[in-house]
């Protein structure tokens, strides 16, 4: 029995490796061989080594450590697996992973182990001394994925920044309607935002737009929010929100443009938060991250300049 388990052990990790090198390398079957390789760690070759080691042993009283053994590597392997794939809740998944081993696992094997006469206590070391690994390593997923996932993002604002080079090349409309002027305005304080962000951060807007801006917590949330913190209250600068409330007005009011007013809501990303007013200034610019701040400020410009445009 012990061969067929090594056997099995060894299948799997072998299609767990397999799979991270495609991962690495973003070759086709990645998600797959990892996907699968969970699944067989998890339903397969853990059940059937932890039922194996239990009848060898042949106490009883043990049993609720095994199961404990066998759900805490489904939530550790499970949030691994979730946040590599990027699937939805994958940020809930890795911090249940994190916190499972010592709020679940860590209370069952002290108590059951306490039982035991003559009780190792290396064995307690050792097990403590893993679960320290498990949370370095999961802590360390989750910061390698995030630089990632960050580093493609901010291509996105390169893209725009082309894109608005582009445009700016356009002739303005012959005529300067109330539309236009609302347009222009909510550009100009979108140039403020970025100005205050990039001075606050030590660099250039000329900087950003050529890739040499670096950000310095580019991962982090409330970073933003100081740069645009005005007043004797300290409250944050709304005049964006305000400057998009008016010109969506604008648009609605505005005849022949019905089709726009549909979709400027999902254009420029703005809705008016249930929870009151300016809302919207602290979603965007306090509780996002950074480096999602200025994109979603590289968006907005490209997009009103796009609308601009196409006005005559």
């Amino acid at each position: 029995m012990k061969q067929k388990i090594y056997i099995l052990g060894l299948i799997t990790t072998l299609v767990i490796l397999t799979g991270s090198m495609f991962r690495v390398n973003h070759m086709a079957g990645a998600s797959i061989l990892l996907t699968l390789g969970m699944i067989m760690l998890v339903l397969w070759f853990l059940p059937v080594a932890l039922r194996n080691h239990y009848r060898t042993e042949g106490n009883r009283q043990n049993l609720l450590l095994y199961v404990t053994i066998w759900l805490t590597c489904l939530v550790v392997f499970g949030g691994m697996l979730f946040k590599i794939m990027h699937w939805p809740h994958a940020g809930l998944a890795l911090i249940m992973s994190l916190l499972f081993p010592f709020i679940v696992f860590l209370p069952v094997y002290l108590v059951i182990t306490s039982k035991k006469e003559n009780y190792n206590i290396y064995n307690t070391v050792f097990v403590l001394s893993m679960l320290a690994v498990i949370s370095v390593y999961s802590a360390m997923l989750a910061l390698n994925v995030a630089k990632d996932k960050i580093d493609d993002s901010l291509r996105l604002s390169r893209n725009y920044n082309m894109l608005e080079k582009t445009l700016d090349e356009i002739p303005a409309p012959a005529h300067q309607s109330v539309l236009i002027q609302k347009i222009d305005d909510a550009l100009a304080i979108v140039d403020e935002y970025q100005a205050l962000i990039f001075r606050h951060e030590g660099f250039s807007e000329e900087q950003w737009n050529i890739g040499q801006g670096n950000l310095k917590k580019a991962e982090e949330a409330q970073v933003s929010s100081p740069a645009l913190v005005t007043g004797e209250d300290s409250s944050l600068d709304t005049r964006l929100e305000d400057s998009l409330n008016s010109l969506m007005t604008e648009i609605n009011s505005t005849s022949g443009y019905e089709t726009l007013a549909k979709a400027a809501p999902a254009i420029f990303d703005f809705t008016e938060p249930s929870d009151g007013q300016y809302q919207w200034t602290a979603k965007v610019f306090q509780y996002n991250t950074q480096s999602w701040s200025l994109i979603y400020l590289d968006g907005l410009e490209t997009n009103l300049k796009m609308i601009k445009a196409t006005l005559h």
